[in-house]
C-alpha cells in the first residue's frame, strides 16, 4: 500500500467521515467504504448533507470506526471530491458489492424502491 495512513483502513467496515458545516461545525457520519488504489469511496444519496457539506468544502477527515461511529484508528485530513466519471461509480458499486454483499443489495432495493440517486465521494489522503 502505497498510502501508509490508509493501512489503519484495511479490514475495516466502517469509516467515519468527517465533513465541515458553513459554520465549521464538524459533522461526523460513519459510513459503509469501499478502498481502491490510494483512495476510499463512499456512496451515498445524492441529496444528503455528506455530499452539500463536500461540495461546499472537500477538507474531510477519516478514521477506520464502529457502526455507531466509535473510532478504531486516528483521525486522518484528507481531500474528498464527488465523483463524475462513470466508470469510477460503477467500479465502486462493484467493490461495494463485493465487501458487503447482500446487506448492500437490500439497501439498494430499498433505495430503488423509493427513486433515490446516489452519488460518489472519492476521499484522498495523500499526503
Amino acid at each position: 500500500m502505497a498510502n501508509a495512513a490508509l493501512s489503519a483502513f484495511k479490514n475495516q467496515k466502517y469509516l467515519n467521515l468527517e465533513t465541515y458545516r458553513k459554520s465549521g461545525q464538524a459533522m461526523p457520519t460513519p459510513v459503509w467504504f469501499v478502498q481502491d488504489g490510494d483512495k476510499l469511496y463512499v456512496r451515498t444519496v445524492d441529496n444528503s448533507g455528506k455530499v452539500k457539506r463536500v461540495r461546499n468544502n472537500p477538507h474531510v477527515r477519516v478514521a477506520p470506526c464502529e457502526v455507531r461511529g466509535e473510532l478504531k484508528g486516528p483521525w486522518v485530513e484528507a481531500k474528498a471530491s464527488l465523483v463524475n466519471d462513470p466508470a469510477t461509480t460503477q467500479r465502486v458499486v462493484q467493490l461495494l458489492n463485493q465487501k458487503y454483499g447482500l446487506m448492500k443489495r437490500a439497501f439498494d432495493l430499498m433505495n430503488i424502491l423509493n427513486r433515490r440517486g446516489y452519488a460518489v465521494i472519492e476521499i484522498d489522503a495523500t499526503p
